[in-house]
């Protein structure tokens, strides 16, 4: 596994905790939320003027020079598979797909293939978040086997973590429409 190094410098006026400083301040085209600096803080892959440093608590200052070292995403182990798409928006950040009925979300033991994750990883070559260490189109919702409705995927760590935000923060409005055919039977249980 390759790794990646994240240099820059503490801002003025930081928050006195290392984890709240990182946040602050770690370049955004690094793509590194709140949760994964807290994990490299806690792996040891974080330097502040040279040292090691795993204590989420450490007083900072201004001016420290940080060092933050990120493993770079591996392959995944799901397989591409060339499934056709009904891909209705797509930018180099993110998809989204209407899902087919029929078509399972993610791959499982009784699905190991056939699933939208299989047909984007295929779909989107190279251009996948790497957001955990492996590369993977970053899913953040889902819908049930038998629902047919658009899906949004992260291409981007940096969408991948935004997309994750808001949908923890329930600011993404979602809209459904059942139809049925004839009328249901009101005092029937699922």
């Amino acid at each position: 596994m390759g790794l990646s190094l994240v240099e820059f410098e503490i801002g003025p006026n930081p928050p006195p905790r290392l984890d709240k400083a990182l946040g602050r301040d770690v370049p955004a085209d690094a793509s590194l939320s709140r949760s994964r600096l807290a994990k490299l803080i806690a792996g040891g892959d974080v330097q502040v003027d040279g040292s090691v440093v795993t204590d989420p608590r450490h007083r900072i200052a201004e001016g420290a020079k940080v060092c933050v070292t990120v493993a770079i995403a591996e392959e995944s182990h799901i397989g591409a598979e060339d499934i056709p798409l009904d891909d209705v928006f797509e930018d180099e950040d993110l998809i989204v797909v209407n899902k087919p009925s029929g078509m399972v979300v993610h791959p499982a033991p009784g699905t190991p293939g056939g699933t939208l994750v299989n047909a984007l990883i295929h779909h989107c070559g190279d251009t996948l978040s790497g957001v955990g260490g492996m590369k993977r189109p970053g899913i953040v919702h889902r819908i049930d086997k038998e629902t047919t409705g658009l899906l949004v995927a992260a291409k981007s760590d940096r969408a991948h973590h935004h997309l994750a935000d808001q949908f923890a923060a329930h600011t993404v409005e979602r809209r459904y429409l059942a139809v049925c055919y004839g009328s249901p039977d009101s005092n029937a249980t699922r």
